[in-house]
């Protein structure tokens, strides 16, 4: 039976609304997800705008427009945790990025009573922006889901190499970067 279906779906592929056929062994066709690509980590790792995705035959979603207005701006908010009473729970807090759809932006955020805890416990002040916008400028930070060439930067005789180490790898960190890259030899040399 196996031999039979690999049969059918060579001889009739699937062909998505833009044109790309799908034959026995191919990945499942993107249009048939429940997710478009704006929900998925894919936007998160490949950032593209609404209309790269939709040229590209991926779907996008937009989000669902929310009812409720802000009763706090962040300006509003004081600086110290110290000033915050429990009445903040009851407001709605205007999210700076007003409904951003590259961050995905609530445009307004509630802070929870155990929330107000944990940062009052902590000494936190209370966030300026949604959950979904803090969580986009975290993913700033992490390095991308790509591998730049390089060439070792270490400069150390003692790692048995004269002047600049020749060796070359693959690395995370793109040459932009400021930071120091070495090759596993000469790190671990270093830290040993």
């Amino acid at each position: 039976m196996l031999e039979k279906i690999k049969k059918h779906m060579d001889k009739m592929p699937y062909t998505d609304r833009i044109g790309r056929i799908y034959k026995f062994g191919e990945y499942f066709p993107t249009e048939l997800s429940p997710f478009a690509y704006n929900e998925t980590i894919a936007f998160e790792e490949n950032p593209m705008t609404k209309e790269e995705i939709l040229a590209s035959g991926y779907s996008w979603r937009d989000m669902e427009t929310k009812a409720h207005s802000a009763t706090l701006e962040t300006a509003d908010i004081p600086e110290s945790i110290n000033d915050v009473t429990e009445a903040i729970c009851k407001e709605t807090i205007a999210c700076p990025n007003n409904g951003d759809p590259k961050t995905q932006c609530t445009s307004a955020f509630r802070i929870l009573p155990d929330e107000l805890s944990f940062y009052k416990q902590m000494k936190l002040p209370i966030p300026r922006y949604c959950p979904n916008c803090r969580h986009h400028d975290r993913l700033s930070w992490k390095n991308p889901f790509k591998l730049f060439p390089r060439t070792c930067m270490c400069e150390r005789e003692a790692h048995g190499h004269n002047g600049v180490c020749p060796n070359k790898f693959e690395t995370s960190y793109a040459p932009e970067r400021p930071e120091v890259i070495y090759c596993e030899r000469c790190y671990q040399q270093e830290v040993m």
